[in-house]
């Protein structure tokens, strides 16, 4: 777990888990690239804020950790989770004294198998998405189906926000400039990033899977998925001059 607090406002601190690994090959994510092994860690984050405390993704939901096989299914096979069932994102959450009940919102980068394991699990949160990424992973490319794990996010009762693509770019959530919402498709449709604004250890830029390894952030390779390269590489241009 990794913590920094904000110099302009101590009580806002920013938190990083990681829910497990993935296990699958090189070729999955740099595309292009060797069939090699490759194993990447799954992150989510965590910031407590005065308004509210907020989640970002979830990380992988815990029935991975309980029966994979019965979860994910044949994705399993090109991207096997490792995962002990105490590192889902409540009890994580629960570690650093979170009431999962004082969540105000989960931000969705988008709704990848690796990314929806908190849909649903913070009762109080508003979860906020991209609409361009939420109806696409009810009705994805063939290509990108197997990343999307539906019953991770089609759930009753939850509360959607959604964004509109560049109508709402930079979308202060508080309005206090402390953690504005990217809009960085390439990857997925409806792809977002978070700065963070803590000056005592200088912005923060969570790009995700924007550019999840050096080498997509240095423009030597695209994501091993994706639903638009253009757009992907359009997205790194953009992150760069904010970074």
């Amino acid at each position: 777990m990794y913590e920094s607090t904000s110099k302009f406002n101590s009580n806002i601190k920013l938190y990083m888990f990681q829910t497990g690994t993935l296990k699958t090959k090189l070729k999955y994510i740099k595309m292009n690239q060797s069939n090699e092994d490759f194993e990447i860690p799954v992150p989510w984050y965590l910031i407590k804020h005065p308004e509210g405390d907020v989640v970002i993704d979830g990380g992988i939901a815990i029935e991975v950790a309980i029966d994979k096989h019965e979860h994910w299914g044949s994705v399993i096979d090109a991207y096997d989770p490792i995962m002990n069932k105490s590192e889902n994102c409540i009890d994580q959450a629960k570690s650093v004294g979170t009431n999962i009940l004082d969540v105000r919102y989960l931000i969705q980068t988008h709704l990848h198998l690796d990314h929806s394991g908190g849909v649903g699990r913070f009762p109080n949160a508003i979860h906020i998405v991209q609409r361009l990424e939420y109806d696409y992973a009810f009705n994805p490319d063939w290509f990108a189906a197997p990343a999307y794990i539906r019953k991770d996010f089609d759930k009753p009762n939850i509360n959607w926000k959604f964004l509109n693509d560049k109508n709402t770019d930079f979308f202060d959530l508080y309005g206090d400039g402390s953690i504005k919402i990217i809009f960085t498709p390439g990857h997925s449709p409806g792809h977002q990033s978070i700065l963070i604004k803590l000056p005592k250890s200088g912005n923060i830029l969570l790009t995700i899977d924007a550019a999840y390894t050096v080498d997509h952030w240095e423009n030597k390779c695209l994501p091993g998925l994706v639903t638009s390269s253009s757009q992907a590489a359009e997205s790194v241009k953009k992150l760069r001059k904010i970074a």
